[in-house]
């Protein structure tokens, strides 16, 4: 029995001890084209660098008439981001029913609104591509769920149920509807599990034929092209009733399952998990190493806004100094605004309530909307905060101000230098605004930050000198292009937090060759700061400049001043002398 084999059926008995494991390994194998003689992947190995960054969007944000949105993507991808970005994340580009892509109908079929496969490959040659595999749920109009009302294979026992009668008090769940939902089948009323929506139903992985048809789905995708899975809502995958339904150990086994299988299919394929958790539940699906290669850093989002808004580090950087590094062959996705809201349940016992409700109120203030989640005894509490960025950082608990694009490009400064690999929604990049309109005609919180530009309109704003969408563009794009030749920026390059201040956040990073090092000091507040240099550990044999603005630090220099919102990137080593290794 071969290595790969051996692995594979060490997982399978974990999860399913009462089926036949070595039986179902082969047919795993089969199923992504696999033979027994295949290799796995070694853990502990990276396969990023500091010149990755990833863009996430829809197949649709940017779109141009009498063209198939996917091309037109490629288009603006090709023309305004080919030499900083080097991933693109393409959120769920199946045909769906709601839930902006996530209540996907069909897995093997690209929406025709956006293109189709050829379009997929098309990008994919140019960029690392990520896409979705949406694992817990499929949609209600699926073929699947029609055969499981028909009573019909396959889908007949593909979803998951319960009886009305089952003890679900404990289940934890993002959303307000009922758990259970009704359905008339041929054989009588059934009640199908609902995490999301009534719209998304749950799948039944205790069914091993489930698992192979998503295997069969995975194969599907890398031959595609497809290099970066995102697992969304991996974290509900098991459920066992009497439970919470989170977490499950076999949920954890099904991760460490995938990967080996993708990556055994494609060595440089990478598995990224999707766990809007808090921080010490979301850390556990690195595994040993062995299960996601990344997380999606959560709380980031919450507590920089926070930090932004209210002028003090105090929380970012406490929780900053609990983060453990990611070993190597793990890293984390670092991001601060996306598709979705800005999640809440990441900063629980991090920050205060009444803090929270500051946030939340300021927020509200700048035009966000609020989403909602059930919990015990029948409540609800706020899951998380719908806004576009731009908006969001207009200013702060005092209101409105005229530090909005400082404030939003020294959020991405904070990003962009953070341990991990940046995530860069495609409306933080335009610095696109609220969008009202999509969001009254949908009645759907998360619409409001999910704009979609017509390119024409797109393209006269970033070639306006005077529009704050080219302002914004120029700006970060030129962050990115100095970030990527730092070799201090490497995702797993070391990273330790500083003590300047609250108004200050900043950190020390160092290059694995610890031949540069990169101090970078933030202004997280509207005020003036004049630091003594004597408070960073700057070497005096070694010459410092701000990567930013290009100043040299001499020795007889005594202080580091910072305007509102201003930052530095101090390095021993300037752009020019940096080699990726």
């Amino acid at each position: 029995m071969s290595k790969l084999h051996s692995l594979v059926e060490g997982y399978l008995s974990r999860i399913y001890p009462d089926q036949d494991s070595q039986i179902l390994a082969s047919r795993s194998l089969v199923k992504m084209g696999l033979s027994d003689a295949t290799e796995p992947c070694p853990y502990f190995v990276n396969k990023w660098s500091e010149k990755d960054v990833w863009l996430i969007t829809y197949g649709d944000s940017v779109q141009s008439e009498n063209e198939a949105p996917l091309k037109t993507l490629k288009r603006f991808a090709t023309n305004y981001l080919g030499d900083v970005v080097s991933g693109i994340h393409i959120l769920p580009f199946f045909p769906h029913s709601s839930d902006g892509g996530f209540s996907v109908i069909d897995y093997s079929q690209v929406n025709d609104a956006l293109g189709d496969w050829s379009d997929i490959e098309a990008l994919a040659e140019e960029f690392n591509l990520m896409s979705d595999l949406v694992v817990n749920h499929c949609s209600q109009r699926s073929r699947w769920f029609e055969n499981f009302k028909q009573r019909k294979h396959p889908g007949k026992d593909y979803f998951f149920e319960a009886s009305p009668s089952d003890d679900v008090s404990n289940v934890v769940r993002p959303r307000t509807s009922e758990l259970l939902r009704e359905t008339q089948t041929l054989d009588g009323i059934r009640h199908v599990w609902c995490t999301f929506s009534h719209d998304q139903v749950d799948l039944n992985y205790k069914n091993p034929e489930l698992y192979l048809e998503m295997l069969g789905i995975i194969r599907r995708y890398l031959e595609q092209g497809v290099r970066i899975f995102r697992l969304d809502a991996v974290a509900f995958l098991w459920k066992e009733i009497g439970t919470d339904c989170i977490h499950r150990e076999q949920t954890h086994e099904f991760i460490k399952l995938f990967r080996t299988l993708i990556e055994a299919h494609t060595k440089d394929a990478i598995v990224i998990t999707e766990t809007n958790v808090p921080t010490h539940e979301n850390l556990s699906y690195f595994g040993n190493s062995n299960e996601a290669h990344a997380v999606y850093n959560f709380s980031l989002p919450p507590l920089l806004i926070h930090a932004l808004l209210t002028g003090t580090s105090e929380h970012l950087k406490r929780w900053q100094m609990s983060m453990p590094p990611a070993q190597t062959g793990t890293f984390y996705f670092n991001f601060i605004a996306s598709h979705d809201g800005i999640g809440l349940r990441p900063v629980k016992g991090l920050l205060e309530e009444k803090e929270l409700d500051q946030l939340i109120n300021t927020l509200q203030s700048f035009g966000a909307r609020v989403s909602w989640r059930s919990i015990a005894n029948g409540k609800n509490e706020p899951y998380e905060v719908n806004v576009a960025l731009f908006d969001a950082l207009q200013g702060t608990v005092n209101g409105p101000d005229k530090f909005q694009i400082a404030r939003f490009v020294c959020a991405h400064a904070i990003m962009f230098s953070l341990e991990g690999i940046p995530g860069l929604y495609i409306h933080s990049l335009l610095g696109t605004q609220n969008d009202y309109e999509y969001l009254e005609r949908t009645n759907h919180n998360r619409n409001i930050n999910r704009h979609r530009w017509q390119l024409s309109k797109l393209e006269k704003q970033l070639a306006s000198s005077h529009s704050h969408n080219s302002k914004v563009y120029r700006l970060i794009t030129d962050l990115l292009k100095i970030r990527s030749a730092q070799s201090a920026f490497h995702p797993n390059a070391v990273q330790f937090t500083l003590h300047l201040g609250s108004n200050l956040f900043a950190f020390w990073r160092q290059s694995a060759k610890r031949d540069q090092s990169i101090f970078c000091i933030h202004n997280v507040s509207d005020q003036t700061i004049d630091l003594p240099k004597s408070s960073v550990n700057l070497i005096d044999l070694d010459e410092w400049s701000d990567l930013i603005s290009g100043k040299v630090y001499t020795s007889d220099m005594e202080t580091i001043h910072l305007a509102p919102y201003q930052f530095v990137w101090l390095s021993n080593k300037a752009i020019d002398q940096q080699n990726s290794p």
